[in-house]
């Protein structure tokens, strides 16, 4: 007979339940089938404040905001078959209420986002949408049966509205992403069917039957929306149940959409833009007359996205002799017959459930010296010891790990893209000085070292990789690619890859650019390895001939992106379907949202393309079968086979490969490499670096798996015995069990060192033991940019923003980069100080920009940056750029703060936390997501940029409170998205709220969660861009400060001429940023917060004009420059240090000539700015104190051609 295993051991190796229950009863298999337990359809428990809490919405309410309203925003609703009771929606909750009016009663409440009731055909059900599963879905509530039922059941679409046929079996319903599409689905239950597949890029919403049942009527357009948008955009069409065809029934300029039909079939009311306001028009079927019934009303949704319907959900009373509708924030009820409306009160006791707030106060210190944030292009030499990299554009070598970095140049430019010679002596790599051109240098590293000039020819170098024979390898074009480069990207197209001896010489042509990247080398010397389109791998000669393309990888599917053009991948080209390209051998995101920064417009004709992400960097192990790929921001390690055909590998689940794989990284890295023996991998992120050991990872794997597999054996042997000894040995081992786990767990309380020493313990943790890489944070400090002395600006007007605070004649002394004191002129101690009068001025605190896109030179970076001097002059002192795309701006923060480069402060999310780069699956991921900001970037704050579903975006709450990061958000013209984002407590918000009004509702809400309200007017969501505006009306072409600070392309190719997707001329009474600057006066005077984001439409100039914008709702010029300044400041939790005139707040401020108090466009009469502590001239940047010094503006300006002819015209 085998011996009983012992308790302890079973304890060890996880029995930690009844061993009574692991003794199947007589007949029953030792292992049974799992048995699938179905949770009730609406299960629901009570939290702490009394809000029904649904297990698929993970976020706790910590807030709730309370008050009374009689008018609401946005409302849908609609009466029942008897016609004494109305459903409604309110801020996500739904209402009932007699038809007559009064009170309303709670429908529905809690944190889901519910709207769109509509009642069932006898009354007995309320159709709604909601998001409690954590998505948008479609759900009923049968007052008889009370129970609740989930009709659609999707992950990541929205609905739009739903509609049931007469005779109450079926339900029509508009559901997707983007492309929403009519479905029919039982009252039952099952999976539906579409009614409209074609085309593809019809969108389908606001769908109603007809009372006899033959046709749904809806809105329709083709594609999602269009920023800047012509009319008409939407019609009404029908679709007809017995042919299954469409026919479109309007024509209308000022478009048509949201039919509502009466209960006898003779009437159908729509809405419909008259110039630039909605109303309503009502059409006779039977004759088709048609005559307007109210104007105007609710303005519509046609320039949105629309995700509650084009207008707010109305409907007939049961007689056909009135329609009940919401416009103006009341109920109304029309009659068909031309009477007066008549308006039916309510009053709604409004009971929001709120997540929580997250405020958190960052700290500027004045230290002399910051850590470095982070480091680029880091190379392990080939055997591992040593390390090479950039921190803040210079080159440094060190002793891995514990050395200490050096500098291996003298040099005061670019330095970039170190690659190690194949014996480990010797550096390449590249330069860049806005004088000189590019370079290649070449230095070694052993004895004294010595830094050699490799190239004679000055170029654009990119890439260099020191590979086998003593040649180099690098990608060269005309320096005129980078010199003209004025955003973030250069034009590649006339780049060649070529060799150059690593003596110097003449360079030898390999091939053109094209889309090929990252080579290089393996043992095999006749080839160099490279990466091509849809993540290829693949190998040529060294005439770039005899191309061999070895595997595809791709990785996780992302929530939904928008990469390509066409909808059939199946069919594309590797080209079409890959989410990276390669510019000069570096790769490219071909991500919408990372070209335009903001809801990409490319998809709007087509649903989120949820396809594979391409791996960006495959690098071939310098011997053996293996390759690193990254995918997004992921490593991993992918076997290649040889087989004869080309595998594509996904590595989105490691287990699952075609071929074995393994992620090395958790939280993400960049610049993956190799160690020459291809059996450790590097990479970093932020100024961290990681090495990974696969040997010793499969070493740790395999004892692990031993572990497991003996526990397994055990528990099984254990269990056999135990039931042939029968139940008194079961019960006995189930208590020594116990009685073993409750000595481990009092022996931690006691001796923690005994219990780690614990026999069992230790075969506890063996079980759970994982292999992590080594990780070391690599430190480069530098001399931050603090002035020295005092200065005291003299007898100004100063607008403190302290309160209302405003001293007519007063000074300001600033003490080094702080300010000292403020007051009265002639009452403050300044010494020594050096005078400034500023007689006749008026001074506020320095601008703060809450949402400055500034995108310098990605890759190789210049020593200069037109888009930070723009924002300076115009009195930008901070800025916060949400969604930069990648991590470039980590590095040119630091060179603005070490004083290299002048700008404003540069604070940022970093790269957007997308959709085009996540696929969020549990909030343990989705913590370690946020990682990569909260611990290596140091960002601060994150864009949470329509990563999921509701449920995801709720995991980046809790994460982001967890690790003290504030998010802001994409408003992505959905008003539905905008207001359940506002309800899980995100501090911020990007972009215009499309509709408008605004009424008391959502200001109130809004204002008192303090979630900070940057509407980017100049790109107004919902209707033209305020940009076109000012274009037209300031004519800023030859504006001669304008011009000083931006590159002559940038400058004409904005404001010369605006067609296409830009813009163009709009009536003034279309454009809507003065209508959407009425919610954020709003919302500010209800103690609210807000700020001011010019979206990097124009530098510097552009601030002023969203500044304009936001005060053109009827703000005052004081609130106005309150959210410019201290509310902006709370926005990004730096009111502490910034955003009022205050001793011991940072020496930020803005001298204008003329009082913005009394003309707010006064703001942009500046004629100094003083950022911590420097003072500069408003007009050239100059430095005037401390340290007198002129701005070079050449590397962005070009002179104008000579005058060299006699032609006149």
């Amino acid at each position: 007979m085998k011996k009983l295993t012992q308790p302890a051991l079973l304890v060890a190796l996880g029995a930690s339940v009844s061993f009574a229950a692991l003794v199947p009863r007589s007949g029953e298999a030792l292992f049974p089938m799992e048995k699938e337990v179905k949770a009730s359809a609406d299960s629901v428990k009570k939290d702490s404040i009394d809000y029904p809490k649904f297990k698929d919405l993970p976020l706790k309410a910590e807030r709730e905001v309370k008050f009374t309203t009689q008018e609401g925003t946005w409302m849908s609703l609609d009466v029942s078959p008897d016609g004494k009771t109305l459903a409604f929606d309110l801020l996500g909750d739904i209402y009932t209420l007699p038809i007559e009016g009064g009170k309303a009663t709670p429908f529905t409440s809690g944190m889901a986002y519910e709207t769109h009731p509509r009642f069932s055909p006898d009354g007995s059900k309320i159709l709604f949408t909601s998001d409690r599963a954590g998505s948008d879905n479609l759900w009923y509530i049968d007052q008889v049966k009370k129970d609740t039922v989930q009709v659609t059941k999707d992950k990541n679409g929205d609905v739009p509205g739903a509609a049931w046929t007469p005779d109450g079996e079926y339900i029509i319903v508009s559901k997707g992403r983007r492309i929403s599409k009519l479905w029919m689905y039982h009252k039952d239950g099952g999976g539906g069917i579409q009614l409209n597949e074609n085309p593809a890029t019809m969108k389908t919403i606001d769908p109603v039957v007809s009372p006899d049942g033959k046709k749904v009527y809806f809105s329709w357009r083709t594609g999602s929306w269009n920023y800047n948008a012509l009319l008409p955009q939407y019609q009404i069409g029908t679709y007809d149940f017995e042919k299954g065809q469409i026919t479109s029934i309007t024509s209308r300029y000022g478009s048509a959409f949201t039919p509502t039909l009466s209960k006898d079939g003779n009437w159908m009311v729509y809405g419909s833009r008259w110039e630039d306001k909605t109303g309503f028009v009502l059409r006779n079927l039977k004759t088709g007359e048609e005559k307007w019934l109210a104007y105007p009303v609710q303005r519509d949704e046609q320039e949105s996205i629309a995700p509650q319907g084009v207008l707010p959900a109305m409907a007939f009373t049961p007689d056909s002799k009135f329609v009940i509708a919401s416009y103006g924030g009341k109920i109304w009820k029309l009659s068909v017959d031309g009477a007066p409306a008549q308006e039916i009160p309510f009053e709604v006791d409004v009971k929001l459930a709120m997540g929580p707030r997250l405020y958190f106060n960052y700290e500027i210190k004045d230290t002399t010296a910051k850590l470095a944030t982070q480091i680029r292009d880091a190379v392990p030499s080939p055997d591992g010891k040593k390390l090479a990299f950039t921190a803040l554009n210079r080159l440094y070598v060190m002793d891995y790990p514990n050395g200490t970095p050096k500098r291996v140049t003298s040099h005061d430019f670019t330095e970039a893209m170190p690659s190690w010679s194949p014996d480990g002596t010797q550096l390449v790599f590249t330069t860049w000085d806005e004088k000189l051109g590019g370079n290649l240098y070449k230095a070694s590293v052993t004895g004294r070292g010595s830094v050699t000039k490799l190239t004679a020819e000055s170029a654009f170098y990119v890439g260099p990789v020191w590979g086998p024979n003593n040649k180099i390898v690098v990608y060269k074009g005309s320096n005129r690619l980078l010199q003209e480069a004025e955003g973030p990207r250069v034009n590649g197209a006339e780049a060649e890859l070529v060799w150059i001896p690593s003596s110097g010489g003449s360079f030898r042509k390999i091939m053109d650019a094209g889309n090929y990247g990252n080579p290089h080398f393996t043992r095999d010397t006749t080839r160099i390895f490279l990466n091509g389109a849809g993540g290829s791998l693949l190998s040529v000669k060294w005439d770039g001939t005899d191309e061999k393309v070895y595997a595809r990888i791709t990785g996780i599917t992302p929530f939904g992106s928008a990469a390509d053009p066409h909808a059939d991948h199946e069919h594309a080209s590797l080209e079409e379907a890959s989410t990276v390209r390669y510019v000069m051998g570096k790769p490219i995101s071909n991500a919408d949202a990372v070209n335009y920064c903001m809801l990409p417009e490319g998809s709007n004709s087509r649903e989120p393309q949820m396809m594979p992400a391409s791996a960006s960097t495959i690098l071939m192990a310098p011997v053996g079968n293996k390759a690193l790929a990254q995918v997004n921001n992921n490593v991993y390690v992918v076997t290649i086979p040889t087989a004869g055909k080309v595998p594509t590998i996904n590595v989105a689940e490691p287990s699952a490969s075609n071929f074995p794989s393994r992620q090395l990284t958790e939280i993400g890295g960049e610049w993956p490499a190799w160690e020459a023996d291809g059996k450790k991998v590097h990479w970093s992120l932020g100024n961290g670096h990681w090495v990974y050991d696969i040997a010793r990872a499969e070493f740790v794997e395999d004892s692990v798996k031993s572990a497991k597999k003996a526990k397994t054996l055990a528990d099984a042997d254990s269990v056999a015995t135990l039931k042939a000894k029968g139940e008194d040995a079961v019960k006995l081992a189930d208590s020594l069990a116990k009685a073993e786990k409750k000595r481990i767990e009092e022996l931690f309380k006691t001796d923690k060192e005994k219990a780690k020493a614990d026999s069992t313990h230790k075969a506890q943790l063996k079980e759970k033991e994982s292999y992590k890489p080594t990780e070391h944070q690599v430190k480069v400090y530098f001399a931050k940019d603090t002035p020295k002395g005092s200065i005291l600006l003299k007898n100004a007007r100063i607008i403190t923003m302290n309160g209302s605070e405003v001293i007519e004649n007063g000074d300001i002394l600033i003490e080094n980069n702080r300010i000292k004191a403020v007051g009265k002129t002639g009452t403050l101690d300044a010494g020594s100080a050096q005078v400034i009068d500023v007689s006749g001025k008026t001074i506020t605190p320095g601008f703060i920009d809450t949402h400055a896109h500034m995108w310098p030179t990605w890759g190789l970076h210049k020593n200069s940056v037109w888009i930070y001097a723009a924002n300076l002059a115009y009195g930008v002192t901070t800025t916060r750029d949400p969604q930069t795309a990648t991590t470039d701006v980590l590095t040119y923060g630091d060179m603005v703060e070490a004083g290299m480069v002048p700008g404003p402060r540069v604070y940022s999310t970093g790269p957007g936390v997308g959709f085009w780069m996540y696929n969020m699956k549990s909030l343990d991921q989705t913590k370690n997501v946020l990682k990569q900001y909260s611990k290596y970037y140091n960002t601060q704050y994150i864009k949470m940029y329509l990563v999921g579903n509701r449920q995801h975006r709720q995991w980046v709450i809790m994460a982001a409170k967890e690790q003290q990061l504030m998010p802001t958000t994409e408003g992505g013209l959905d008003f539905k998205l905008n207001m359940t984002q506002l309800f899980d407590g995100y501090p911020g918000h990007e972009h215009a709220i499309p509709i408008h009004p605004l009424y008391g509702d959502v200001t109130r809400a809004v204002a008192e969660s303090k979630m900070a309200y940057t509407p980017t007017l100049l790109v107004a969501y919902g209707g033209p861009w305020a940009e076109n505006f000012y274009y037209i009306n300031e004519s800023p072409l030859h504006d001669p400060k304008l011009n000083r600070f931006t590159p002559y392309d940038e400058m004409n190719s904005k404001a010369r001429r605006r067609v296409g997707g830009l813009g163009g001329w709009f009536a003034p009474e279309d454009h809507v940023f003065q209508k959407h600057a009425q919610g954020v006066n709003s919302i500010v005077k209800q103690g609210g917060l807000a700020g001011v984001g010019s979206h990097g439409q124009l530098q510097g100039l552009g601030y002023h004009w969203e500044l304009w914008s936001v005060a053109s709702g009827g703000m005052s010029n004081l609130d106005a420059i309150k959210v410019a300044t201290i509310l902006g400041a709370e926005a990004l939790g730096l009111d502490k240090e910034l955003g009022s005139i205050e001793s011991g707040k940072l020496a930020d401020l803005v001298i204008m000539d003329k009082n913005p108090l009394e003309n707010i466009r006064n703001t942009n009469t500046i004629t100094h700015v003083v950022k911590n502590g420097r003072v500069y001239d408003g007009n050239t940047l100059d430095e005037i104190l401390p340290t007198p010094r002129k701005l070079d503006i050449t590397p962005w300006t070009k002179p104008a051609p000579a005058v060299t002819t006699s032609v006149k015209e």
